[in-house]
């Protein structure tokens, strides 16, 4: 019977160590996992929000230049069927309120107006 009860001791002298050193590591382990995750979701909103102002920008600057272009050719000049916005917004969705304010009326170009019969055309909408 006596070699039985030295392992049985040698387990719970290493039973205790293992809890003494191993709670603190764990624990040192979760919060770092926690605090990185949020780390992580940080960078990805704010990776989000410069995307978001990026694309709001390329869809004010090419309003811009079509309005200059527009009030170069008169106000009777017929637009292009398949317009540079009209394929951005197909890309990236429609344009943000600031960057419609610049349109005749607030309205979208394309509301009153008939398109051609093109594939392309019908898959952008």
């Amino acid at each position: 019977m006596p070699p039985v009860v030295p392992p049985f001791l040698i387990g719970l002298i290493a039973a205790s160590l293992v809890k003494r050193l191993g709670k603190p590591l764990v624990r040192g382990l979760v919060k770092t996992s926690v605090s990185l995750g949020i780390e992580v979701k940080r960078a990805v909103h704010e990776a989000g929000e410069g995307i978001q102002d990026l694309a709001a920008e390329t869809t004010a600057e090419v309003l811009a230049v079509q309005t200059a272009q527009g009030a170069g050719h008169g106000a009777g000049a017929p637009e292009p069927e398949d317009s540079a916005a009209d394929r951005s917004e197909a890309a990236t969705g429609p344009a943000p309120a600031e960057a419609r304010e610049g349109r005749a009326g607030g309205r979208d170009k394309s509301a009153g107006k008939a398109r051609g019969g093109s594939p392309v055309a019908a898959k952008a909408r």
